[in-house]
Order: structure tokens, then sequence, then C-alpha cells
């Protein structure tokens, strides 16, 4: 079996403050995927750079406290990717990517536009560069898992509150169709969305911190494991963990039956 983790930590710190440390130590995950560091280089603790037997790869943003990313793995990858793009989004800190032969992980935090229009501009631009990326990594002819916060909910089920949000970046009709063209033309399966084609409420993996969210379970579904089919086939169980909170996402914990 193949334990796969995702989750926006927004903020290490934070988070273990929130104990999500010593909640990973029992979760037995042969592969984390984490976003939103929002750390650099040197305010990372011994504890942060290799916990429980992992051991991580990360891109830092150029940015102090901002964005972010980082991937974790009990065995050696044959190679890390720091970046994907060489420019705009590189420095921003958004992808690490993992070679393990047979399979390629990626850690993936993609831009919210929800803070202004200028940053909506930005998340288009990332999706015009991020498609073509994907073609070039299926070509490679490995397997593949995409792990992250995409900042997109793909269909109505994927939020609570879908018809107050579709004007709203995370649910723009252009966002949406791109998560489409990903899952259609490029062929990769939303893991969860696979084995769990009605869960509503229990899919979310973000809640606002506005307003009564989280206790209402007003949230979005926004956490993925994109994967290619053959590898997709293979997963037996997907998990959206809540009984603890360490940021405003939740992990999302996929099994898959397969081995290294």
């Amino acid at each position: 079996m193949l334990r796969i983790i995702s989750l926006n930590l927004n903020g290490i710190r934070s988070a273990a403050k929130k104990g999500w440390l010593d909640w990973l130590a029992k979760q037995q995950a042969d592969i984390l995927c984490v976003q939103e560091l929002k750390a650099q280089a040197g305010d990372m603790q011994p504890a942060f750079l290799a916990p429980h037997g992992l051991q991580g790869a990360f891109h830092y943003a150029e940015k102090k406290g901002y964005s972010g990313v980082g991937l974790y793995s009990r065995q050696a990858p044959h190679a890390t990717r720091i970046g994907f793009d060489g420019g705009e989004f590189d420095a921003e800190g958004r992808y690490v990517e993992a070679d393990f032969g047979a399979y390629l992980v990626v850690s993936v935090y993609f831009p919210s536009g929800s803070s202004s229009e200028e940053r909506q501009q930005a998340k288009f631009r990332f999706l015009e560069a991020f498609f073509p990326h994907l073609k070039n990594l299926l070509a490679r002819g490995k397997e593949i898992i995409l792990c992250g916060d995409l900042n997109i909910a793909h269909q109505e089920i994927d939020l609570k509150n879908w018809k107050g949000n579709l004007k709203n970046s995370g649910f723009l009709p252009e966002e949406r169709a791109w998560m489409t063209q990903v899952l259609r033309e490029l062929g990769f399966v939303d893991v969860y969305r696979q084995l769990y084609p009605n869960a509503e409420g229990d899919a979310y993996t973000w809640w606002s911190n506005r307003g009564q969210a989280w206790a209402n379970n007003v949230g979005w579904r926004i956490d993925y494991q994109l994967a290619t089919p053959a590898l997709a086939k293979t997963a037996q169980q997907a998990t959206v963990y809540k009984d603890q909170r360490f940021s405003d996402h939740a992990p999302l914990i996929i099994d898959y039956a397969t081995t290294w």
C-alpha cells in the first residue's frame, strides 16, 4: 500500500503549534505533500525538515511569509525538481516534483484570485502555463500523482454555496473549464471523486475563517490528488481528516494498492 497525504498548512510554524507533527507521527504516510509553508529556509526547524522518518524537499517563496510548498517521502526519490516555469510563479514557491522511478509525485499550490482582479489575472496566467507543463509530464511515460491546493472547486457538488459563488474566484467558469480539460483531454483522474462520486459535505477540504463556515460546514473541495488512470484505479479509500484542525484546510488522505 502507498499512503499519500496532501495538506495546506497555512503556515508550517502555526500548524506545528496546533499539533500537525504529532498527528503525522500516527499516519504511516509514505508521501506527504504540503502547501503554504509561509516560511523561508532559515525558519525550518529540524522537525520540519525531516519529520518522523520522512525526508523533505522544499520550494520557498522569495517573499517572506508567503506561499511555499514541500514534498516529504519515506523513500528517497531518484531526483527532485523545484519550480516549473522559471519565472513569475517559481518566485512564489509553488512547485516540488519528485521522481520515484515508476512514479512522479508533485506538490503544487495554485494561486488564489480572491484578493484582487490582479491576482485573478495571475491565476489565469498560471493555469495557462501549467497545462502544457502537465502535458510534458505525461510525455515522460510515468505514472503521476498531482497533489495540492488547486484553489478551484470543480463542480457544484464541490462547495456548499455554489449559487452564491458563480462569479467568485475558485468557482469561475474559466477555472472549472480548465479542470474539465485536465480530466478529459489529459486523462487525469480526480481520485477522491472517483471513489466517492456523490460525496458532498464530507468531501470539503477548506472553510473560510469568516462567519461560522467551519461550524456550519460551509466548505469547498479545493484540495486534490489527481492521478494517471492506471494509478488511480488502485486507489482503495480516501479520507478528509476533520477530527483536529491544523489550518483552514483539512488533510486529504488516499491509500493506493500499489508499492514503490
